[in-house]
């Protein structure tokens, strides 16, 4: 059976996270979809938006971009925002064996269809905003199935927590790992310093390709350290901490996820947040993840205040945000992407501007200042900047530009 990761327009809710990557690419509990779907029995398709997919065809060479061209039997699409986990797996397993045309919602959003050939011939969709109301239009047989959706992008980490454990041990049940101690798990060139105080009481230690742990470090599980990541030493991991590959890490991370080549590299707490990549973290920025009153945040997404029923929620921040030295960020922002911040963060920073709110500042970074800062960091790396890369960021400022036409940020309302 063929699948198809369809975005839809609910990826737009979960900016600053989806303004440069697909909503099927993120990093949730140690599983992306586009993964899980790869494991299904076919060739899997992807319709993105238009400004990612010269990216997405680099990075992603095992999808093929936009519809299957022919096939003859039901095709599954997939809501590119379900939730990756184990339980997800088996679901869309089952889904695919299935031999009637039909449809699954949830909470009245569509999270995936059984699609018959005949209904596709001929098909071309201009913005992902079609797909789903095509699949609506076919009126599929509805059917139940466990696929939760990301709604907003605090749900990546509540969603994190509930299923890191169970993925990781589905991770480990795959083989490929030799234990190196108790409950740590290592695949081939991953080492682990001198003097590291391990805890896998609450879930396993995971350290992939070439991943390596400082000495006197502390790891609480479950923990996912990512092909190539470091975590120097003197780091405390622990409570759900995932790392994608070629990350640096130290200080105190608590129940986070860093996308790749993200950097934390020196002393700081980050606790109950969600990173994306090509990130800097200067030395001794820290966040909140708790409000002084210890009652549930709320987060602020496009001025309307969303209750997330969650008592620990810290930062959101988007690819290419960059924080200075001692940036201390308050209880449940957000950052957006290419921004650089200074001081206390005490609202939810736009896109592509330098924030400093302590100094009365806040103003715009022009998009070739953050083109050629791309380059040097992709050199730093030893990865060369493509022109799709380069194309991205331009796209990503000219789709983020209603964020910084408010002038200046405005003040948030204390929420007790």
């Amino acid at each position: 059976m063929t699948a198809v990761l369809f975005e839809d327009p609910g990826v737009a809710q979960l900016y600053p996270v989806t303004v440069g990557k697909a909503a099927f690419t993120i990093n949730c509990g140690g599983y992306r979809l586009a993964e899980q779907a790869a494991t299904l029995d076919g060739p899997v398709c992807a319709i993105v938006r238009p400004h990612l997919r010269d990216v997405l065809a680099s990075d992603w060479p095992e999808l093929h971009l936009g519809l299957p061209k022919q096939s003859d039997r039901l095709v599954l699409f997939i809501n590119a925002r379900v939730v990756p986990s184990v339980a997800v797996g088996r679901e869309l397993r089952r889904l695919s064996g299935e031999t009637t045309p039909s449809m699954v919602r949830v909470d009245g959003q569509l999270a995936a269809a059984l699609v018959p050939p005949e209904s596709m011939r001929g098909l071309e969709f201009a913005t992902v905003d079609e797909v789903a109301s095509h699949l609506d239009r076919l009126a599929l047989r509805p059917i139940e199935a466990a696929l939760p959706l990301l709604e907003y992008p605090h749900d990546i980490v509540r969603h994190h927590l509930a299923t890191v454990s169970d993925n990781l041990q589905a991770r480990l049940a795959d083989g490929g790992y030799r234990e190196l101690r108790d409950g740590v798990l290592a695949a081939d060139g991953a080492k682990i310093g001198q003097h590291v105080v391990v805890d896998a009481s609450q879930g396993p230690i995971v350290l992939e390709e070439g991943a390596s742990i400082g000495p006197y470090c502390f790891l609480r599980g479950p923990v996912h350290v990512g092909r190539n990541a470091r975590v120097i030493e003197h780091s405390a991991l622990k409570d759900g901490v995932v790392l994608g590959h070629t990350t640096k890490i130290g200080g105190e991370v608590e129940a986070s996820i860093v996308e790749p080549y993200s950097n934390k590299q020196h002393h700081g707490f980050l606790g109950h947040s969600y990173l994306g990549s090509w990130i800097n973290l200067g030395a001794g920025t820290c966040n909140s993840d708790l409000k002084n009153t210890y009652g549930p945040v709320n987060m602020i997404y496009r001025d309307q205040k969303v209750p997330t029923g969650m008592q620990f929620l810290g930062s959101i921040i988007g690819d290419y945000a960059k924080t200075a030295i001692n940036t201390g960020i308050f209880t449940g922002k957000t950052i957006g992407v290419c921004s650089m911040v200074y001081g206390f963060v005490t609202t939810n920073v736009p896109s592509f501007v330098n924030y400093a709110r302590l100094f009365g500042q806040v103003t715009a970074t022009p998009v070739e200042v953050m083109v050629a800062a791309q380059a040097r960091m992709f050199q730093r790396r030893g990865v060369t900047q493509r022109p799709c890369d380069a194309q991205l960021v331009r796209e990503m400022f000219a789709l983020t530009a209603h964020e910084r036409e408010l002038g200046s940020v405005p003040p948030e309302p204390l929420s007790l």
